[in-house]
């Protein structure tokens, strides 16, 4: 081994060190929001997560999960510590990489370098995998249990092992290099699917090895025929193989009688044994290409076959089986991922295109009787000539896209995009908002962590910001060295390899602006989406690393010494990963942080023994999994997602018990939900009964299919109606007063049925199960909806809903005038001050990102105070006061800062003569509102949002010492407020963004 080979090694190995040390002091010490609670629960029991699916993620989950060896609270954490070790590996790779490449710069064998060029090459790799180890997306992703860390190592051992198999002289040798790298591409699709976008690119380092002296027109083959092989894998193998085993197994069991998966197996014998015959068939005639080509698709789909395990537990139907992808036909589309419908690429139709027809597209199969029945069809649309265009990038009808699509590009109501229109969406948002903005997140500086939140240039750092900017933990200014330091590596790269700097720079592309081309995304998201696009960061980082190279050829001339020179160049150079690393300390130390699980402990525990628990989307829902499924926490309590109810796998799982919930009291069959039944139930009234039916007998007309509340579809099928906007449900209320479930102060208000207007709006598929379930359940079973829910998910029964906590309790009875529910006090009262999590919130070492200032955060505020105002309306001041304190000193403003809900608090505070408290929270409040509100309008940086959250705690607090009788700091904020309102031009001008 040469000298530089053990130095590289070694120097490696402690990147490798100071990323794991790095990763493990600031991970996630419990389950995050978003996927990662559903990734924990699902590999510490190996279940079935949302399509596609990461089964070899969750195979190593599960073994890391046995280091907390029996401790269910330490789950969580262990794996985490799989992102860790990925991430660490993944700079360990990208090191030796940069070291490699950089080498071909230097243009020496081994044997050949100096001193120098190793203290060089060494502080390239230093520089470069350091960069990448502290970059913002990078390392937030490193620190929990998602699947972008152990994705990030695949995609850098991958591109490692192609520029290492580029070195090797001996034919055998390189050959098993290349069956290596298929090996690692199988693996990755277990894992993410984004490590297959660098096949093109690492196909022209094949080119030009083979073709030294090779053309343009070489390179372009080589590269399509990159794609090709792209293409073969990700729609060929992955669903490809699958959906041909599919087509034999239905041909097997429908045509010719036999046994369900007799055809899976028979087509599976033909295939291996067909790919066996063609590898001895190679060998034998000696046919080296062949011979390597069969071999690596024999170990991609070795690689693959980690897949089996979604198929094996699925069939077993664990608790979390999402599309229950039990055979080889739903299987198939689970990997296409089909229930999240898609995004067209090349052509399609526009936002304002409308359909005109609809058409059976592929048949959908499902057990029935021994063979495969049709029981639907996917449907096709067309749209009328002239609507659809090339390159569609402004396509999404969801709910308000329509609406940003026009304040983004000038469209009027109804107007057409043209490809003007197109382009500027592509080219403004999609590539500079969803990509380019990220990107300088990582190199030049970001703003903050507020969703939207722009960049930081150098000469920002002059600015002054408000207090909730500059005192953000992520407001992160990096001088712009980063990227300049980029440049200078990519300018060395373009002078001295080429060769190089075209696979590079595809990689780059193709891990970054193809991927936005490729994802077309709509005009908002749920979250940031910055870490889609760490590949071409990672790329960037390569030339970062160079940079350390041309900084040496730059200082040539004033320093003499070769070792002197790399070790100065080494050392400014090391200031930019450095000031990555402290600046971005503190917004990725996710330490001391678990109210993500606090809060689905909450959310939990308020509710009563046995309930019934409707929830919304990912961050109410995937918690709520973690701690039942891994810490073993309320399980009695059934967690029904209204986001999964419209499916007829989700609902076959809630009649089923699960731990110490019974099944859900559903009555309606299969055949009333399946897959395009009642999808929607359209509102029709009829006469003789728009004055109310009976929820009960509905839903049974429901279940008959019965013609008297039927319509055709345009497809000719038949689907249920709504036939009136009111509703009634019987109730045996000498029953329910026994059940002592109402406060005795409301038993006068029960009555023999409950009546509601829900209104002449149609019916999604999961509404009609919620009725069912009301109908069905006859009080038995508490019933809770999450307070975080959308407006429309409570179906208009929020006045027979009583608050308790988190939740929100349906009971038979109706407080007039309860708008929003009416707070049960007693029982609210004991929840939230005996029975909720506050871990780590009142400490400000601790960071909390948007998500957690969010919904958590608010969902408690709200609460308290709507406790603490019934407390003070029944009389009981004392208790509100400690309610107050409670919410005032577990969310302190040092660690959680006073939002737009904070405002409200005053107004009590003043009723229990807390005028002291009232008046320095007002001040608070007003001072950082100013402050922020005066940048605002200097900077030209306003916001609608945020500058009507601003002006709306203003108000509050005007309104809230007015009527307190505080007529002078009232006059003093309405001076204020009214100086504002009048700058930021709200008197009836609603188009500020």
């Amino acid at each position: 081994m040469t000298r530089f080979n053990r130095s590289n090694n070694l120097t490696g190995w402690i990147v490798f060190a100071i990323a794991l040390i790095t990763y493990s002091l600031t991970v996630e010490r419990t389950a995050s929001f978003w996927d990662c609670g559903e990734f924990i629960a699902c590999a510490f029991k190996l279940q079935v997560p949302h399509p596609p699916g990461a089964p070899f993620f969750l195979l190593i989950g599960r073994i890391f999960s046995l280091f907390a060896f029996g401790d269910l609270s330490n789950v969580a954490y262990w794996i985490n510590m799989v992102s860790v070790m990925s991430s660490a590996f993944t700079i360990l790779f990208l090191f030796w990489t940069i070291t490699l490449l950089a080498r071909k710069l230097i243009s020496k064998t081994e044997e050949e370098l100096t001193q120098g060029d190793i203290v060089l090459l060494l502080g390239s790799g230093i520089v470069g995998a350091l960069a990448y180890t502290w970059s913002d997306s990078f390392w937030f992703s490193a620190v929990e249990a998602e699947v972008y860390g152990m994705s990030s190592f695949f995609t850098a051992i991958v591109i490692w092992a192609v520029f290492k198999w580029e070195k090797v002289e001996d034919p055998a040798a390189e050959n098993r290099w290349l069956i290596f790298i298929a090996y690692l591409v199988g693996l990755s699709i277990g894992v993410h699917l984004l490590n297959l976008v660098t096949i093109p690119a690492l196909a022209l380092v094949y080119y030009f090895k083979k073709y030294p002296k090779g053309n343009v027109f070489g390179g372009i083959l080589a590269f399509v025929g990159g794609l090709v092989i792209l293409g073969i894998i990700n729609s060929g193998i992955i669903p490809g193989l699958p959906s041909v085993a599919g087509k034999f197994e239905i041909f097997f069991v429908n045509s010719l009688g036999l046994p369900y998966k007799s055809g899976v197996i028979f087509f599976i014998i033909i295939f291996i044994g067909s790919l066996i015959w063609g590898i001895r068939y190679s060998h034998k005639k000696a046919n080296v290409l062949l011979n390597t080509g069969l071999l690596s698709l024999a170990f991609v789909l070795i690689g693959y076959a980690s897949y089996l395990m979604v198929l094996v537990r699925a069939e077993y139907n664990p608790p979390i089986n999402e599309n229950n992808p039990n055979d080889v036909l739903s299987f198939v589309s689970y990997l296409k991922r089909e229930q999240y419908g898609s995004r067209p690429l090349l052509y399609g139709p526009s936002f304002v295109s409308r359909p005109v027809s609809q058409k059976r597209g592929a048949p959908m199969y499902r057990k029935q009787d021994g063979k495969y029945a049709i029981y639907d069809y996917r449907p096709e649309y067309e749209y009328e000539p002239g609507s659809s265009m090339l390159l569609p990038r402004m396509y999404s009808t969801q709910s308000g896209h329509p609406q940003l699509y026009q304040q983004m590009t000038g469209l009027a109501e109804g107007q057409k995009p043209n490809m003007a229109h197109n382009l500027s969406f592509m080219f403004s948002y999609q590539i500079g908002h969803m990509y380019w903005r990220y990107f300088l997140w990582n190199f030049v500086g970001r703003e903050s962590d507020e969703e939207g939140a722009g960049n930081m240039l150098p000469w920002d750092v002059a600015k002054k910001y408000p207090a909730p900017i500059a005192n953000n933990k992520a407001h992160d200014n990096y001088f712009m060295l980063p990227f300049i330091l980029g440049l200078f590596g990519l300018v060395i790269v373009y002078f001295r390899q080429k060769r190089d700097l075209l696979v590079l720079g595809l990689l780059f592309v193709l891990t970054g602006v193809a991927l936005v081309v490729y994802l077309n995304s709509p005009p908002t998201e749920p979250r940031e989406r910055d870490y889609i696009y760490v590949g071409s960061f990672y790329i960037f980082c390569i030339w970062i690393g160079f940079g350390v190279i041309a900084i040496a050829d730059a200082i040539s001339k004033f320093v003499q010494s070769a070792t002197t020179r790399a070790g100065v160049a080494t050392g400014i150079c090391l200031v930019v990963p450095v000031i990555m690393g402290v600046k971005g300390w503190d917004n990725h130390n996710r330490d001391h942080r678990y109210h993500s699980v606090d809060f689905a402990k909450n959310l939990l525990n308020s509710c009563a023994p046995n309930a019934i628990l409707f929830t919304g989307g990912d961050n109410d829902t995937f918690p709520l999994w973690y701690v039942q499924e891994v810490e073993g926490f309320r399980t009695d309590v059934r967690v029904c997602n209204l986001s999964l109810l419209g499916t007829d796998w989700y609902i076959d799982q809630m009649k089923r018990k699960t731990y110490l919930s019974e099944a859900l009291p559903i009555s309606l069959d299969k055949s009333n939900y399946a897959f395009g039944k009642n999808d929607i139930v359209p509102f029709y009234e009829i006469p003789s009964v728009k004055d109310g039916i009976n929820l009960k007998e509905y839903m049974g007309l429901v279940k008959q299919e019965n013609k008297a509340i039927q319509v055709p579809l345009t497809s000719g099928d038949m689907t249920s109606i709504l036939p009136s906007s009111v509703l009634f449900l019987p109730v045996n209320a000498e029953a329910v007063k026994k059940m002592n479930i109402i406060k005795s102060d409301l038993l006068p208000f029960v009555s023999d049925s409950i009546s509601w207007t829900i209104g002449k709006g149609d019916l999604y598929k999961s509404d009609l199960i919620m009725l069912d379930i009301i109908a069905t359940n006859d009080w038995k079973r508490p019933i809770y909806f999450s307070s975080t829910l959308g407006g429309s998910s409570y179906l208009n029964l929020k006045e027979y809903m009583q608050l308790e906590g988190y939740a929100y309790r349906l009971l038979p009875v109706k407080v007039p005038g309860a708008s929003d529910g009416y707070v049960n006090a007693d029982v609210m009262y004991n929840n939230l001050m005996t029975k909720m999590f506050w871990r780590d919130l009142d400490n400000p070492k601790t960071y909390y990102d948007n998500t957690y200032l969010g919904s958590p955060v608010a969902t408690a505020r709200i609460a308290f105070l709507r406790l603490a105002g019934q407390l003070i309306a029944d009389g009981r001041k004392e208790e509100a006061k400690k309610a107050i304190d409670k919410s005032l000193a577990t969310m302190p403003d040092k660690s959680i800062p006073y939002d737009q809900f904070s405002a409200n608090f005053i107004g009590p505070l003043f009723d229990l003569g807390e005028s002291k408290r009232a008046l320095e929270i007002a001040e608070t409040m007003a001072t950082r509102s100013d402050e922020v509100l005066t940048w605002a309008k200097e900077n030209g940086t306003t916001k609608r949002r945020d500058s009507n959250v601003y002006l709306y705690i203003m108000q509050i607090i005007v309104q809230e010492c007015r009527e307190a009788k505080q007529e002078a700091v009232a006059k003093k904020y309405e001076a204020l407020f009214q100086k504002h309102l009048a700058a930021f031009n709200m008197y009836g001008n609603t188009g500020q963004q």
